[in-house]
């Protein structure tokens, strides 16, 4: 199998059709389009748990699961609280290493002020490179949960911030040599340092105040993947256009530089939304400045269409990450 997340196709078949016990607790589970997992407990307040797991290469790997686990809570409306951490590391490990993830993470969650409810760190002859996994518990009200299945035709897409702005910042750091032969030290600078934009945090928590109907994260398969996602959770249709979806210069060059599409690139950082008045949610996402585009509709069609000019591309299902054909 690829690298990276297994096909739409595997993840029905031999996944969530094996999952079969229910509880009336569990509102929403696992599903196509479904990040968060939200619990219901009978009383005001909503409970939601979501992880993340990674194969930590270099030291950007544990603020990346962190911020996709707490980024998936995000999204579905609700406050993150606490996290818990489950790492395996090989035995070449040096107390070092440990240390210093340890204490990366934790920077990150004062930013977002988010807690680390606990930990477990073990040696195995087993792993060849650290594996990592961030568990999540967020809080939110009856009421307001968000969710692929509130999205219906008509309504406006909207994203945050700018796509490919995780893996450009990986590329950039773990191939700075090969990329300063063409660019200027300032450029690879500003690339390298994009992982400052990776919580979504802030935007989700003005989108749920703002009349937004379901968020969704762009994560890995960029945002090719995660509007396919959106759309097959929520049984709709797409017409998008190419030329709206906001990309940093930056972003741009990695990608040439490499042969890479940085529409199907790890995007981090870029919350996709849908609202029924994507005007009124963009203007309130930019008095918080936070940057925001209305890229499209939702419609009636099975169709999910991509626009540029004249030329009319249709979306498939997720696929490997570009990030792979690099790192």
């Amino acid at each position: 199998m690829k690298t990276g997340k297994i096909s739409e196709n595997v993840l029905r078949r031999s996944v969530l059709k094996q999952i079969k016990t229910k509880r009336e607790e569990v509102l929403i589970g696992a599903g196509i389009g479904e990040d968060c997992a939200i619990l219901s407990f009978k009383e005001d307040s909503l409970i939601a748990a979501s992880t993340a797991s990674v194969a930590v290469c270099g030291s950007e790997g544990a603020k990346s699961a962190l911020h996709a686990c707490v980024n998936h809570l995000a999204a579905s409306g609700a406050d993150p609280v606490a996290v818990t951490i489950s790492a395996f590391f090989p035995e070449n490990i040096e107390e070092a290493a440990i240390k210093e993830m340890m204490m990366q993470v934790e920077e990150e969650c004062g930013k977002i002020n988010v807690q680390i409810a606990g930990s477990t760190i073990q040696i195995t002859g087993s792993a060849i490179t650290p594996l990592l996994t961030v568990s999540g518990i967020g809080k939110s009200e009856k009421g307001h949960t968000v969710s692929v299945k509130n999205i219906k035709p008509g309504q406006d897409v909207v994203v945050s911030k700018w796509i490919g702005l995780e893996g450009t910042s990986m590329i950039a750091k773990r191939k700075e040599a090969e990329l300063l032969t063409r660019y200027p030290v300032r450029l690879i600078e500003e690339a390298k340092g994009l992982d400052r934009f990776l919580s979504i945090v802030p935007e989700a928590a003005t989108a749920v105040k703002s009349g937004v109907r379901a968020m969704h994260g762009v994560t890995e398969g960029g945002i090719f993947g995660a509007l396919w996602e959106m759309a097959e959770g929520a049984g709709v249709g797409l017409e998008i256009d190419l030329k709206k979806l906001p990309v940093k210069q930056e972003t741009i060059e990695v990608c040439e530089f490499f042969e890479i599409n940085p529409y199907e690139l790890l995007s981090g950082g870029c919350l996709l939304m849908t609202a029924d008045n994507g005007y009124n949610l963009v203007n309130a996402l930019e008095q918080e400045q936070i940057p925001a585009a209305i890229i499209g509709r939702t419609t009636d069609s099975n169709d999910r269409i991509v626009i540029n000019k004249e030329e009319r591309r249709f979306l498939e299902p997720a696929k490997s990450d570009e990030l792979y054909k690099v790192l």
